[in-house]
């Protein structure tokens, strides 16, 4: 189902009318995409086969083409495959009603244009529509990425279909096969080795070995020898030579997490790697060559700490090229249903058990819960939880008191959306600071996205369609952020009915 929005201006485009192609099997996002560029330049075409859609681009060659990818006589990716080889610079946007974030990464990886996820959004299918058409007069390609090797790891991790999270798996494709250093930036628990780790099996070394190395957990002693390697006798306790980790990871992919946490001489070490691909083990002479690809990741300020002399400068402009920031489970809500039903799966396999669902109170404290150490602590709590389980459903009594108290203890009514709600005034923000908060940013958006709306719900009578049309979002968004904000809409009514 696609939703149409009242149209916002559309770009004026230099030069004749464009021609967008879309090619999809249902009626209805044809129709509605026709509506949504019929008072613009864009000559949309329509095909429901790929057959159809491909005899049409060779004949009309459009501009942009929108292309399903699932079609009912082949793949939209086996198609784009097809669009490409005849043109390679038609810019090509994927659209999928699917939730795998294994699609996303595929499609960028073979050059997509960008990729959209349904129900679609009209102002951003316009927007992005006539981006690529200017892209396309200009000439510039998508990128041309090869098929990955083995995807099995990355459906089992992954998860995630908020935009920020499609903007990470656009990132990995863009990246994967471009042999060059990556920096993963973001909070503990977010992810980040799991990010590398698909990284590499959708590279050339795949096939090579992966191997990771956290620099804040070994001491900064023995980092060094972990890293280079040592000769026998470099050092007390020394007795045999040691291989280090770009040693053995010759022709692999070596993820280096907490970078941040080096030592000035191991980050003079791995700046010369990084510029020769050569090194000399501790207490060695002998030059060592290899060839290995490096991740980096870290939850700290790397620029703060280059201004203050604690992180090479040179350094951090060798592993800032390609910059891939992953978003703290706060700022996507969105994913935290798909991530418990994710683990849910998985540890009903692991601990042999038979937990068919959530109960809903149990989910709505769940999807209250701020989530200070993200993926990692949703994790850790849902394991917890059903290990306590009895029965087939997790319930509020199964779970740790940090979940079933955190409203209480977070600040009381307000995070359960009444509408007396404390406003945002510079008093609270005074007692936030006085009471030690350290995430006083997100509590602040979160108050403030309560309190608007809440007031856009009296304010329309708990009507939600004509609330999410005021608010300039679509009613299954609201719907989550109703959800999400804990408001109840009888609540709102009964407060509205009284003001008046």
């Amino acid at each position: 189902m696609l939703t149409i929005q009242d149209p916002a201006p559309a770009p004026v485009l230099s030069g004749v009318a464009a021609v967008l192609l879309v090619v999809d099997d249902d009626r209805a996002v044809r129709h509605s995409l026709r509506r949504i560029f019929e008072e613009s330049s864009v000559e949309v075409l329509t095909a429901s086969t790929a057959e159809e859609g491909l005899k049409m681009a060779a004949e009309r060659q459009p501009d942009v083409v929108l292309l399903d990818i699932m079609l009912p006589d082949r793949s939209g990716l086996d198609t784009f495959t097809e669009l490409h080889a005849r043109d390679a610079q038609v810019p090509v946007i994927f659209i999928t009603a699917g939730e795998k974030s294994e699609t996303v990464i595929k499609a960028m990886k073979l050059g997509a244009y960008d990729y959209l996820a349904k129900p679609l959004d009209s102002r951003q299918v316009r927007a992005l529509v006539h981006r690529a058409i200017e892209i396309r007069r200009s000439n510039h390609a998508p990128v041309d990425l090869p098929e990955p090797a083995d995807e099995d790891e990355l459906h089992e991790y992954l998860v995630g279909r908020s935009p920020t999270m499609q903007e990470v798996y656009k990132s990995i494709g863009r990246v994967a096969s471009q042999d060059v250093t990556v920096l993963i930036r973001g909070e503990s628990g977010t992810g980040k080795e799991l990010v590398a780790r698909a990284i590499y099996q959708y590279s050339a070394r795949s096939k090579g070995p992966f191997l990771a190395v956290n620099c804040a957990a070994i001491p900064e002693t023995l980092l060094e020898s972990e890293l280079f390697g040592h000769e026998k006798g470099s050092f007390t306790g020394a007795e045999s030579r040691r291989i280090g980790k770009f040693e053995q990871c010759s022709g692999g992919t070596l993820f280096m997490d907490e970078i941040g946490d080096m030592s000035p001489l191991v980050q003079s070490k791995v700046l010369r790697l990084l510029q020769e691909q050569s090194f000399e083990r501790v207490g060695g002479n002998e030059t060592i060559r290899t060839n290995v690809r490096i991740i980096v990741a870290t939850n700290r300020d790397l620029d703060q700490m280059v201004k203050k002399g604690e992180f090479r400068a040179d350094l951090y402009y060798r592993l800032n090229g390609f910059v891939i920031k992953l978003p703290p489970l706060r700022e996507r809500t969105d994913d935290v249903v798909a991530l418990l039903q994710h683990f849910l799966r998985r540890f009903n396999r692991e601990l042999g058990k038979q937990i068919h669902g959530i109960s809903p109170e149990a989910l709505d404290m769940l999807l209250r819960y701020p989530w200070p150490g993200n993926v990692r602590e949703l994790q850790s709590i849902l394991k917890r939880s059903l290990l306590q389980t009895t029965g087939e459903i997790l319930a509020v009594d199964f779970l740790p008191d940090e979940i079933r108290h955190w409203p209480a203890n977070a600040g009381g009514s307000e995070a359960h959306g009444s509408v007396d709600a404390t406003p945002l005034t510079a008093d609270y923000i005074d007692n936030r600071i006085r009471a030690g908060t350290e995430d006083l940013y997100a509590e602040a958006v979160s108050l403030l996205e309560r309190s608007l709306i809440t007031r856009v719900l009296q304010h329309t009578g708990g009507n939600q369609s004509q609330a999410a049309k005021i608010l300039g979002i679509t009613r299954g968004s609201l719907r989550n952020k109703i959800r999400l904000c804990g408001i109840a809409i009888e609540h709102v009514v009964s407060a509205d009915h009284n003001d008046e």
